[in-house]
Formats: C-alpha cells, sequence, structure tokens
C-alpha cells in the first residue's frame, strides 16, 4: 500500500492537521484498517477505493487510532489534495461517498473546497455536571450538542487558554468542542475527543458542520473566517448554505510512503 502524509488546513508544512491518505483498488478488512491507523497513530487515517455506483467517484472511510468514525474534514481534504495534485485526477469535482452521505469537493484557485452537511447543534438544558471542571473551571456561556458537545466561551483567550483535564474528560464526553468570537476571525475553537483516542486534535472539519450553522445564525453571516487555535493552528474559511456547510483550505505534500503487510 502507498500512503500519502498530508498537512492539511495549512499554507505552512508541519502546520494544521496531519493525514496519513491510503489510496486503494479494493477494500480491505475494516479490522486492518484499523491497525493500520493505530499504527500510524495520527488522528485520522483515510482510505478510499474508486467506486462502481453512477455519479460517484470514489467511497471514502476515516479511522482515528481507536475506532471508525462517519465524517472527517481534514482527512477528506487531505485525499482531494493527493487525488488532484499527486494521482491526476482529471475532473473538476470529486464526489465521495461516505457514512454521512456525498461529499463534493472542488478546487477554488489555491484552495480546496469542500461540500459538507449542515449539522445545526441544539441547546442543552441539562449536561455533566463536571463540565466545567473538565475544562479548568472555565466560564461556560452556553452547551448545544449535534454529534459533539459545543461549549461557547466567553471569548478567544478563553478558548486558547483552556487547560482540559482530559482523564475526567474522559469519562464523561467523547467529542467536545470549545469556541468563541474571534478578535481578526469570525469565530475560533478547539476540539477534544479523548473517547476516540485523540486529546486535541489540531485542525477539525467535521467540527465546523456544527460550528458553521451555530455562528451563521448567532453572528448573522453567511461567509466566515475561522481558526482552530491548536498549537499547530489552521485556517478555514467557512460559508452556510442551507443544509449544507462549505469549508474551504489549504494543504501541504509532506511525505509519501510504503506499507508492507
Amino acid at each position: 500500500m502507498t500512503l500519502y502524509q498530508i498537512d492539511a488546513f495549512t499554507s505552512k508544512l508541519l502546520g494544521g492537521n496531519p493525514a496519513a491518505v491510503i489510496p486503494l483498488e479494493n477494500w480491505v478488512d475494516a479490522g486492518l484498517m484499523q491497525k493500520i491507523a493505530l499504527e500510524n497513530n495520527l488522528s485520522e487515517t483515510v482510505f478510499f477505493v474508486p467506486s462502481n455506483s453512477a455519479g460517484i467517484d470514489f467511497e471514502i472511510r476515516w479511522f482515528t487510532p481507536e475506532l471508525e468514525i462517519n465524517l472527517c474534514g481534514h482527512a477528506t481534504l487531505a485525499s482531494a489534495y493527493v487525488l488532484f495534485n499527486i494521482l491526476n485526477f482529471d475532473k473538476p469535482e470529486i464526489r465521495f461517498s461516505s457514512k454521512s452521505g456525498i461529499l463534493k469537493v472542488t478546487r477554488e484557485d489555491d484552495l480546496i473546497c469542500m461540500d459538507f452537511p449542515s449539522w445545526k447543534p441544539e441547546r442543552m438544558n441539562e449536561y455533566p455536571a463536571e463540565l466545567s471542571a473538565m475544562l479548568n473551571n472555565t466560564e461556560i456561556v452556553g452547551v448545544y450538542k449535534h454529534r459533539d458537545l459545543l461549549v461557547e466561551l466567553m471569548n478567544e483567550d478563553a478558548v486558547k487558554n483552556c487547560a482540559p483535564d482530559f482523564t475526567l474528560m474522559k469519562k464523561h464526553v467523547d467529542k467536545m468542542i470549545i469556541t468563541a468570537p474571534g478578535k481578526k476571525v469570525d469565530f475560533v475553537s478547539r476540539f477534544f475527543a479523548p473517547g476516540a483516542g485523540i486529546d486535541e486534535d489540531p485542525v477539525t472539519g467535521s467540527a465546523h458542520s456544527q460550528l458553521i450553522p451555530f455562528w451563521s445564525e448567532k453572528l448573522n453571516k453567511h461567509k466566515m473566517h475561522a481558526l482552530q487555535l491548536s498549537k499547530r493552528c489552521g485556517e478555514i474559511w467557512c460559508e452556510q448554505r442551507g443544509d449544507r456547510v462549505i469549508m474551504k483550505g489549504s494543504a501541504v505534500y509532506y511525505m509519501k510512503g510504503e506499507i508492507a503487510i
């Protein structure tokens, strides 16, 4: 198997979120894909195969070191980068079939543009009593949820400086987004997934399936600019389009390797 490692949602090498991309001719056993993801030990290893379905180019699946997930933005972006720039895919649009439906990816100048589902989170009146303690007693503005728990904090500094208790978080929450208005961008965020074997994910496209509709409504804006404030940092241009969201980002080639199974 050939493996490509791509840094996604960044224009700088060793920034953004690294993804392992493994193109296949046919699906292999899911258990083997999970073991490879564990061996890679990145937040995501993505596999795709050519599709036999009309109007679909590839089927795509994503694995963390511990489990398969239903949607991953940065690894989808990385896959599109490999197809467009390395494997010479010559159509203007890639159509992936996934557990979250059809995902369409195009190019816009130097950016890769992804069409993802919009997951508007709903306010929660009841949530774990330990939530504030999980976030080192950071002041909470509101708590919402769709796939992941979304916690609004007071400001960008609160998001940047938050020091979560991951041991406590793992007991109560699989995946959590923290977010606030940005100083120079529309909103900022961080993403934690200790239940999936990832304490903090550097840049998380799937989290923005929730963040974009959330902030679009709060800010009364359709087009927005976002930063994910991990140590590697990531930059996303966002747009709310009805029941879909658009995410645009750059990617950088890091490595090509060969897996001997």
